[in-house]
């Protein structure tokens, strides 16, 4: 994959998620003005955070239960952060929204944890919003209340028709121009002769 010579190797390496993050933004029906939760701050979160300010939310709220990545949140633009690990994030959340829920609430846990979160979104959630599920590999059954998800929506992965080469070209200039901040998103490197220690570390 080319890049341009103000993109560096290290910052061209999140090129495919930033591609897929821009396209599950385009897919999640954001409005200029929502009230936004964006549950999990690893890659894929903190990439969402950053190219759902770019669609105008009044506010976007974050909650993870590693302080590492809570704090990375909060210098990557979040308005207001929430760990899991200190406060229920349910509660909190309704706390911060005066106790109507978020418009538009990303699941991006996924995993074991991602079981859960799914539910907490449910809850989190105003009616007539919607929760984006954008994690996998919780192997294990999701649980959908219909009595939580009535007058709601759900969506889930991509479903914009833009070509996939013009959502690449997108999210490579948000790279480029540094709406997405990949320098403050590397905290560790590895030789490429420890790729399976860096994949159990992330």
């Amino acid at each position: 994959v080319p890049l341009s010579d103000d993109v560096s190797f290290e910052a061209g390496t999140f090129r495919l998620l930033a591609t897929e993050a821009t396209a599950w933004v385009a897919s999640s029906g954001v409005q200029k003005g929502d009230t936004v939760v964006i549950l999990g701050q690893g890659v894929v979160g903190s990439l969402m955070l950053q190219i759902l300010r770019g669609y105008g939310p009044a506010k976007i709220i974050t909650a993870d239960v590693l302080p590492l990545r809570c704090r990375i949140s909060k210098d990557l633009g979040a308005d207001l952060v929430v760990n899991a690990a200190e406060e229920d994030p349910v509660k909190a959340v309704h706390r911060l929204t005066d106790g109507n829920g978020a418009d538009l609430v990303v699941d991006c846990v996924g995993g074991h944890a991602g079981v859960k979160s799914f539910e907490q979104a449910q809850d989190m959630v105003r009616r007539r919003g919607t929760i984006q599920l954008i994690a996998l590999y919780q192997q294990a059954p999701l649980p959908l209340y219909s009595s939580k998800m009535m007058s709601k929506r759900l969506v889930a992965g991509i479903l914009t028709d833009e070509p996939l080469s013009q959502t690449a070209f997108r999210a490579l200039e948000q790279i480029r121009s540094g709406g997405i901040q990949t320098s403050q998103m590397i905290t560790h490197r590895f030789p490429y002769t420890q790729a399976r220690k860096a994949f159990d570390f992330l």
